[in-house]
């Protein structure tokens, strides 16, 4: 072996980076950062935090979006590793919470599997943190006793069977990763008999980019496209979003 290596020990540290904004990651999540000799960081991460690294910092952009895989997760897996091995401590930096659609616990399991000592910092995850910097809450006494999270696009690339069993209760049902299946969520909710309920759509959260915008499973295509409204956007439906004001103006008028 190496003799460098005998003084390395490979760690991984999973880091969940928030929904956007710089200052929502957690201290612990920036202390981290901050002892990386490797970060391995996606696209919804803003690059800003990797200032927060040493300089002697090597980052590696392992960025995926739209489906479009830049570097297929196998390989992400074997970076994780391969740089543990070689260089001590590597950050795995993901967008929101790492276990929340964020394949963070293969990435875990993984590392674990080559021995490598692992630690995981939650962040702050876009289906909560989003719609309630709208002023949307998820859960509201006698409006949603409880909430969905559920992914627009299954392993297998179908919209997911929970999300019918989601649109038949009171809950309030988040979809991420949804854009692209938006035409098939609207088709499903109007085939329920339930156009009429509120849905909003907020593309990038928390930052500078954000846009939205509010209306009906029925209208909703047609908001989104006068918006101009793309991925990356959470979709939230059920009755909380009538606290937004936009649907609070959209009740007044229709009740004037």
């Amino acid at each position: 072996m190496n003799d460098t290596l005998k003084h390395i020990e490979p760690k991984l540290i999973l880091v969940g980076a928030g929904p956007g904004d710089l200052d929502l990651i957690t201290v612990k999540g920036v202390k981290a950062i901050a002892i990386a000799d490797v970060i391995l960081y996606d696209a919804l991460v803003d690059k800003l935090l990797l200032e927060h690294a040493k300089n002697s910092s090597i980052k590696i952009f392992v960025g995926k979006r739209g489906g479009r895989d830049y570097i297929k997760q196998s390989e992400i897996n074997e970076l994780i590793v391969k740089n543990a091995l070689q260089h001590g401590c590597v950050v795995r930096l993901k967008g929101g919470d790492p276990f929340v659609f964020g394949r963070g616990h293969e990435e875990i399991e993984y590392a674990q599997n080559f021995g490598l000592k692992t630690e995981i910092i939650p962040g702050i995850t876009s289906a909560i943190s989003v719609p309630e910097l709208q002023g949307i809450p998820v859960t509201r006494r006698g409006v949603s006793e409880s909430f969905w999270v559920i992914t627009g696009s299954t392993k297998e690339g179908k919209l997911s069977k929970d999300l019918e069993l989601a649109a038949q209760s009171t809950a309030t049902v988040v979809v991420l990763m949804g854009m692209l299946k938006l035409p098939q969520i609207v088709a499903l909710y109007t085939k329920l008999g339930l156009a009429e309920t509120a849905v909003g759509v907020i593309q990038s959260g928390s930052t500078f980019k954000e846009k939205s915008g509010f209306g009906r499973i029925e209208d909703i295509m047609d908001v989104v496209s006068e918006k101009g409204l793309k991925s990356p956007a959470i979709i939230i439906i059920g009755s909380v979003v009538e606290t937004h004001p936009e649907m609070t103006k959209l009740l007044a008028e229709v009740n004037y």
